[in-house]
Parts: C-alpha cells; structure tokens; sequence
C-alpha cells in the first residue's frame, strides 16, 4: 500500500478510539494559540511598555491568525479527501495527490505573504494601532511573518496524517512547538546575564520564528519516514486537486467572514482605548486557547466522519455525531469550571496593569457563558468539514458574520455596552453557527443513518 498500512473494511467508532483520536487533536490545535498566548503573557510583563506590548501582540497576533486560518482551511480539505478515499478503499489512487496539496499550500502563502506585506502598516493602522503600540506592532510583525510558510507546511502535512486517521504525529510536533516557544519566549524576552541581551517583544517574535521552523522541519521528516509519501512534485494534476480548490475556495471565503469578525471585534477594543484592547487580547488569547481544546473531539468527528461518509455507513455517521458533541460538553463543563476558579489569576499571568485587569475581570465571564455554544458549534464545523460539506460552512459563516456579528456590534455599540457589547456580539455569532449547524444535519444526514441498512 501507498500509505500507511490502515485497515479500511471496518471503523472503529468506540469510546477508546475516539480518545485516541481527540486527546492527540487537543494537544496538537493548542499549538498555535499556546504561541500566541505565551508570546502575550510574557510581552505583557516586561518591566517598561507592558501593556503597549500586550495590545501589540494581541493586535498582530490576531492578523497573523485570520491569515493562517484562512490557508489553513486546505488542512481539513486535504483530510477530508484523504479520509473519504480511504473509507471507500481508493486510498492507493492518491498516489500523486499528496505533494501537489503541500506544494499548492506553500504557493498560496507565499503569494498571500508577499501581496499583504508591502501594506501592513496601513492595515495596523486600520485596526486603530498608533504611537507606541503601532510601533512595536511592527518590530513584532517584521519578524514573525516569515514563520507564516513554515506554518502552512506543518498544517498541510496535519491535514495529511488526518486523513489517515493519525493524530498522534501532530500532537508530537505540536507539543514540541510549543514547549519550545515558552522557553525561547522567557530566555529571549527577558535575556540570560551575560550571555543573551533582553530582546522584547522582538524576543518573542524569534521564538515564534523559531518554534514554526522547527514544527516545519518535523512534519517534513515525519511524513518521509513514518508513510510511503513522497514529496517529489508529479505531474499531470490529480483529479482531486479539482476538488481540493474548490473546497479551499468556500473555506477561503468562510474563513475571511469569520476573520472579518475577529478582526472587527479587535478593532471596536482597539477603539475603546489602550486597557480596552490590552483586556480584549487577554480574553481572546485564552478563548482561542479553549476553543481548540475543544476542537479536539471535533477533529475526531472530521476524521471518522470522512471515512464513514466514503463507505457510506451514516447510522455509525449519525453515533459518532452524538458521541463527539456529548464529550464536548463535557469538556466545556470543565474550561468553564477552570475559568470560575482561575478568573483573577489568569488575568494576572498576562499583565498587572490594575486598569487593564478590571476591564478583563468586568468581562471574561463572557467568554465562559459562551464555551457550550462553542461546544456544538466547533464540534459540527468540524464534521461539515470531513463530510465536504464547504459550501454550505462558507454560507453559515457569511450568513452569521453579516446577519448575526455585525448588526449586533454596532447595536450594542450604539447602547454604549462597550467592550461587553463586543463579546455579546461574539455569542450571537457563535449560537448562530451552531444553531444553522445542527439544523442542516438534522435534515440531511438524520434521514440518511434511518435510511441506511
């Protein structure tokens, strides 16, 4: 076989499997908002310009993050291909399909580097970045950027293993990632007497740099070692990368609407003042941190979802379904409980400006209330993603983006609610997703399983 020796007759839907499958998927997703995380918890403490630090990372870590989540989509296109071949029994037909995918992610972010980094000081500006904080936005930009391919490369290769069924791969050059960016994160924010000087936020930017390299480098010999793929570029075009662009493009569009909401959101913080957008990044920092905790499981609805969908077994669908959504509430349960017990310390882990704390501590509890929407709205996401279904997320997201997001912004804006306005208008956008999300699988794939010997 091409691949890796997998058995595709029967799939394993249990309780263990599922474990198997998620607590690997939990470990690796944290990878990126762990960077970005630690980069903001460390830059938030330095002694002169904390809080300026803090507001700019959270502003470039946000635009960094709308990029590589819009390439990024390629990953669950890529997985569910592979996953949907592989539940058929067409898994050696991919032969070629492989390295044209990696290639064609590293294609796109280069062009996307290149086409946005003539005008990110506009775009910073834009975002309502000035003074201090525009300036050390850029000092933190001008370096990290350049992780940006190394990333697309190790989400390419994710998506690969993905559909094989394997997250135990990623969750090692994850784990690996981010465990090097804390430490390179204190020795070169802060220095080492004598031998390293205090870098800053410069500091924090190298090891980000760093970090996605390494992350990079162990995908590649990954890949080579443990499979049979190869990533030598053959031609002619596989047939699937017929299907994989278009798949990309309703995720390009589905990911620039949600994005779009991301970013709009920094931009109203931004606006309230300097403690406003210090707080916002605190509290986006640590929501993005639980909302890829809890895609986790639903990476394990992605991945058997793929392949039961391409042996078309939709009652086993429809249990994994259930299974999934029901372990992710419970993982909810426990961030939120978490979140109650370390509200005030959390806060204290990223800065110790009193003013920016009593804005996080005035609106955190926000972004708790909405963890069990977050629950079923990732979970089916991440489903929809391994059944194929990219057009109809590329519709919800623009329906709860342009329908939900943005009128209730400027309503409670218009209220003068503030910065508790903008997380509100957060669980609308979440509660509209998962709501569009359950309805469409109800309808589609309920009678499917009824149906279905």
């Amino acid at each position: 076989m091409y691949f890796c020796c997998l058995n595709q007759s029967t799939t394993d839907i249990s309780f263990r499997r599922i474990q198997q499958l998620a607590i690997p998927a939990i470990i690796a997703g944290i990878a990126e908002p762990v960077l970005s995380s630690t980069d903001a918890a460390v830059v938030g403490n330095i002694p002169v310009n904390g809080t300026e630090a803090l507001a700019a990372v959270g502003i470039v870590g946000s635009f960094l993050s709308m990029l590589i989540w819009i390439l990024a989509q390629t990953r669950a296109a890529i997985s569910s291909i592979v996953s949907q071949n592989l539940g058929a029994g067409k898994i050696d037909e991919l032969r070629s399909f492989p390295a044209q995918a990696i290639y064609f992610n590293i294609g796109l972010s280069i062009l996307v580097l290149v086409g946005t980094y003539a005008f990110v000081e506009e775009i910073f500006r834009l975002l309502n970045a000035s003074g201090e904080i525009l300036k050390l936005s850029l000092e933190y930009y001008d370096i990290r950027v350049w992780g940006f391919p190394f990333t697309l490369f190790t989400f390419a290769v994710f998506g690969i293993f993905r559909g094989l069924q394997n997250t135990f791969w990623p969750m090692i050059i994850a784990a690996t990632g981010a465990v090097m960016n804390i430490g390179l994160d204190f020795l070169l924010v802060y220095g080492l007497q004598d031998l390293i000087p205090p870098m800053g936020i410069k500091g924090a930017a190298w090891a980000s740099l760093m970090s996605q390299l390494v992350m990079a480098l162990m995908s590649m010999i990954l890949l080579l070692k443990k499979t049979q793929i190869s990533l030598r570029l053959q031609f002619p075009l596989h047939p699937e990368i017929k299907r994989l662009v278009y798949m990309s493009f309703n995720l390009f569009i589905r990911s620039l609407a949600l994005n779009a909401a991301l970013m709009l959101a920094v931009r109203e913080a931004t606006y309230l003042g300097t403690k406003y957008i210090a707080a916002h990044a605190i509290a986006i920092n640590l929501w993005l941190f639980a909302a890829f905790f809890l895609d986790g499981y639903g990476a394990a609805g992605n991945i058997l979802g793929g392949k039961l969908k391409g042996a078309g077994q939709f009652k086993a669908l429809l249990t994994v379904s259930k299974r999934v959504n029901g372990y992710n509430q419970v993982v909810a349960a426990i961030l939120i409980i978490f979140g109650i017990i370390l509200y005030k310390p959390l806060g204290l882990l990223f800065n110790k400006d009193p003013e920016v704390l009593a804005v996080f501590n005035d609106m955190f509890y926000l972004a708790l209330i909405s963890l069990p929407i977050c629950a079923f709205a990732f979970t089916f996401d991440s489903i929809f993603k391994g059944l194929g279904e990219m057009k109809y997320l590329r519709n919800v997201l623009l329906g709860a983006t342009l329908i939900g997001f943005i009128p209730s912004l400027y309503l409670f804006k218009y209220l003068g609610w503030g910065i508790q306005g903008i997380w509100l208008s957060i669980i609308v956008w979440i509660g509209y997703r998962a709501v569009a999300l359950i309805v469409r699988f109800s309808q589609k794939y309920v009678p499917l399983a009824r149906n279905s010997s």
